[in-house]
């Protein structure tokens, strides 16, 4: 069995749509951000950079004590060594999959999140900062449309690099990105949002966060944590 500390972000988004693809039977212990939850000393226990997806396996590969993992990247990766599922077996294939899930966590990930931030949630619009992400955000989404010009996916098959990418493009209105700029990345995208187990990921979201309303609150304990952030 494995325990999901979750929360619907685009990351928490990665490994339900995994778990439901492969049918591991796991446990979803939500960690609501937004009231701080993840200051609890029991998930930081798991999860020492206090962001969620973590997980703990309590039937690891090796039969020994159960594993916990923190980093969505490195739990997609885990589950798919684990399951030999969305991952190639050979070296080419493994590491054309490897770079793709890099390039999200290292850079798409992270520059969308900035362009959320400075569009969305701060609270001073700086001009500077949101052309500065918008442009980010649209060079990566060029990146992938060019890659998607003559594949059905990512890489040479359906695979964790799909599924680590397609969460931080379900909020593109948000990005105030037109999916028509990027008609191969829109192509993908639907046939991504087709598929059930990515169906029934979203579902489960809506069923765990009835209200996904950033308040002034939560905005201060999303976005106001320093070194000596208290914790709960």
């Amino acid at each position: 069995m494995i325990d999901l500390y979750y929360w619907t972000t685009p990351n928490g988004h990665k490994i339900t749509i995994f778990l439901e693809e492969t049918g591991l039977p796991y446990a979803l212990k939500p960690v609501n951000i937004g009231k701080g939850e993840q200051f609890n000393p029991a998930f930081l226990s798991i999860s020492p950079n206090n962001r969620i997806p973590a997980m703990v396996d309590h039937q690891p590969a090796d039969g020994g004590e159960p594993i916990g993992i923190f980093e969505s990247g490195a739990i997609l990766h885990y589950l798919a060594s684990k399951t030999g599922k969305f991952l190639p077996a050979d070296v080419r294939g493994r590491t054309e999959v490897m770079q793709w899930l890099f390039w999200q966590m290292g850079g798409l990930g992270p520059m969308l999140g900035q362009n959320h931030h400075f569009t969305q949630y701060a609270p001073e619009k700086i001009p500077y900062a949101v052309e500065r992400y918008m442009k980010e955000t649209e060079r990566l989404y060029g990146v992938l449309d060019r890659r998607l010009a003559n594949r059905d996916f990512i890489a040479r098959e359906y695979s964790i690099a799909d599924i680590a990418v397609y969460p931080w493009i379900v909020p593109h209105r948000k990005q105030r990105v037109d999916l028509d700029d990027f008609p191969n990345v829109k192509r993908w995208f639907e046939t991504l949002q087709g598929r059930p187990a990515v169906q029934r990921a979203y579902e489960i979201a809506k069923r765990v966060n009835v209200a996904p309303v950033v308040t002034e609150e939560s905005r201060s304990i999303l976005f106001g944590q320093g070194r000596h952030t208290p914790r709960a």
